[in-house]
């Protein structure tokens, strides 16, 4: 096992009430946000699975953790979590694909 993810998950938020604490005004605009994406047309269960998604392509341990659970609350199945995480890796990829086209390019034009 990669991480104790439920023990992880405690820790982040514990540290994030914390951090809020001492910066009230932070964690009260990153409510704000948290709020508005709630107020639009999405459900929790496909905010979650484009969190998670987002998570793994930014390299989010600590979003893994709270939108993993969060999204197992939602109700979301295996196989839509798998589905959310299959478009996340190809979106990587793609993006390494385009960014190889750079890579070609700037090698030509060195030439």
């Amino acid at each position: 096992m990669f991480q104790n993810w439920p023990e992880h998950t405690a820790h982040v938020k514990k540290a994030f009430g914390e951090l809020g604490k001492n910066h009230p005004k932070m964690l009260q605009a990153y409510g704000a946000l948290e709020q508005a994406a709630a107020a639009e047309a999405l459900d929790a269960k496909t905010r979650e699975l484009i969190a998670i998604a987002v998570a793994i392509t930014t390299r989010c341990e600590s979003c893994i953790s709270v939108h993993a659970a969060a999204a197992a609350k939602a109700g979301a199945t295996e196989s839509e979590i798998a589905g959310a995480l299959a478009t996340a890796i190809s979106l990587n990829a793609g993006a390494a694909y385009t960014y190889a086209l750079r890579a070609l390019e700037a090698v030509d034009a060195q030439r």
